[in-house]
């Protein structure tokens, strides 16, 4: 899936990557919610996808650790595809 951000529009399409220790690997509560870790915020999926990607690979052997991408564009401006 792109998005209008990857195929060079002005406007970014920002996009959130945090995560950290999970309770169960199956969902989305996190153990301590200080903890964490926020990766960045990006102007395209593609982007947010390589930072999620590289963080999922370095923490690949730790089971409860989830890292998520959010959509902040979806939630800043619900009516924009």
């Amino acid at each position: 899936m792109t998005n209008s951000s990857d195929m060079g529009s002005e406007k970014p399409l920002l996009h959130l990557v945090f995560g950290g220790r999970v309770t169960d690997p199956q969902g989305l509560d996190f153990e301590d919610l200080d903890k964490v870790e926020v990766v960045g915020i990006f102007p395209s999926y593609r982007e947010a996808e390589k930072a999620w990607r590289g963080v999922s690979q370095a923490n690949v052997d730790d089971a409860m650790k989830k890292y998520v991408i959010v959509h902040l564009h979806r939630l800043l401006e619900p009516n924009l595809k």
